[in-house]
């Protein structure tokens, strides 16, 4: 069990793109992974990929935790407190 309360909190809500990053498909950009806002369904590139846009999306609207948006993956990450759940 996580001991951050936001991971404990964070939501399901659908993918707003779920064929790739928003802002990459926007601009033609390209990504390495994908990470789904748990907030608001943001689905943005991983910080391996050139952009970070998921890590760029939590500075802009402060939602805090995202999940791996990739095939078999279900862990989560909370930028506030640092921690995966």
């Amino acid at each position: 069990m996580a001991n951050c309360e936001h991971l404990s909190q964070a939501d399901d809500p659908a993918a707003n793109t779920p064929q790739g990053c928003e802002e990459c498909l926007a601009t033609g950009g390209r990504w390495v992974h994908l990470r789904r806002c748990l907030e608001c369904g943001h689905i943005g590139c991983c910080d391996s990929s050139p952009n970070k846009h998921a890590t760029r999306h939590f500075h802009e609207t402060g939602h805090p935790v995202i999940q791996s948006f990739e095939k078999g993956e279900s862990w989560r990450w909370c930028f506030v407190d640092n921690e995966m759940g």
